[in-house]
């Protein structure tokens, strides 16, 4: 599994570029809009079980959640309903590490 942005991950390079490429353009974008009134930010939900873990990964990955369980689709998707609302109306150009505490 990649970590965050900002360690060396051998092996995923093209997954490293894009993941970079996205915070970039997040807030670039957002600097962008932001005279229209649109907000924009993106959410990084880390490792989500949405039915593709296997019981081996999800033992390997558990003790990386310090919340105690790996995290569901709906946890991303609450991060996103906030993020959509008029409350999060002053937020905008972050990335939103909704992962649970997950480090690597």
């Amino acid at each position: 599994m990649a970590g965050k942005i900002g360690r060396g991950i051998t092996g995923n390079l093209a997954y490293v570029a894009t993941k970079g490429a996205i915070s970039a353009f997040t807030v670039s974008l957002a600097a962008e809009l932001a005279p229209l009134k649109i907000t924009v930010n993106a959410v990084d939900p880390g490792p989500t079980d949405s039915g593709w873990m296997d019981e081996q990964l999800q033992q390997y990955l558990l003790p990386k959640f310090p919340m105690g369980r790996i995290g569901k689709p709906e946890d991303a998707a609450r991060t996103i309903l906030f993020l959509a609302s008029d409350d999060a109306m002053w937020v905008t150009g972050q990335i939103i590490h909704s992962d649970g505490g997950y480090w690597d």
